[in-house]
This record gives C-alpha cells, structure tokens and sequence, in this order.
C-alpha cells in the first residue's frame, strides 16, 4: 500500500511525515461473537528476552536473584553479561495481559533489583495448552529445570 492510501481511503486520519500510528487491538469477542468470553485467569508460559551493554557476570547475577527472590514466580533465568533470559508461568485473563505484565516487568524491577539498563529484545507469550503439546512433540522450550539463576 503506498503511503497516504489509508487515509485516503477513510480507514484513519492525515498523519504528518514520520509520525507514528496509534496501535489498536480488536478484542476476539467481536471478532468471534459465537465464542464465549473467558474472563477467568489462565497461566501463560512467559519467555523475556533483555540484551544490552556488558556488565560484571556477578552484578547480573545477583540482580537476577534479586528479581527471583523478590517475585517466587520466575521459574529460571539464564544469562552473560550482555543478555539475559527469564523464563516464568503468568497468571493473566488473556495473552495481552500476560504480554503487557511481561514487559513491564524489567523496567519497574531495573532500580529495586540493580538489574542492568538493558532493553527488551524478545517476547514470546503461549498459553499453558501450547506450552505442554510443545514439550509433548519434542520442539520448543524445554523444561525449566534446573529453576534459578544459571549462566547460559
């Protein structure tokens, strides 16, 4: 689609050049109004994904250890000292729940926990079913065992 056509057409408003779009979400219910709405919370296999300027392998690991003690529900973690990765099962209504949890969860913990300024480079968020039929047909991510703060 060339740029200007969407506005053209009445699907949004002008936008100046360089200006960013509002993102939007459609919830399934209107999409699928035969489904029933789930409002009951479901676990979510969360995998986060930070990376960013090195930093002391020991300070990594103690800000890890510091965010596992401080929330019981990280499940493992593994890490160098340019990135890490926290693997833990969220408690949420829906998958934007759980995703908009996850990604919060570095940056209000970065100053408590003296985690590493880093950023957020991966996000994956799959419901419990999908998580285990994974792990059923050998692919995806393996068990989280040993649980703790370990280096990659």
């Amino acid at each position: 689609m060339r740029p200007g056509a969407a506005a053209s057409r009445g699907l949004g408003g002008s936008r100046a050049a360089g200006e960013e779009r509002a993102l939007t979400s459609v919830a399934a219910g209107e999409m699928y109004e035969a489904e029933e709405p789930q409002d009951l919370p479901r676990l979510w296999h969360v995998t986060l994904s930070v990376s960013g300027g090195e930093a002391p392998l020991k300070e990594v690991r103690r800000g890890l250890e510091q965010l596992a003690h401080d929330h019981p529900f990280l499940l493992t973690s593994r890490y160098a000292n340019d990135h890490a990765e926290i693997r833990y099962w969220e408690e949420a209504r829906d998958l934007h729940d759980a995703a908009a949890v996850a990604l919060r969860l570095w940056g209000e913990h970065r100053q408590t926990a003296k985690l590493p300024p880093w950023e957020i480079v991966g996000l994956e968020v799959i419901d419990r079913e999908t998580y285990h039929q994974r792990i059923a047909e050998g692919y995806g991510p393996l068990p989280a065992t040993p649980v703790g703060v370990h280096p990659f």
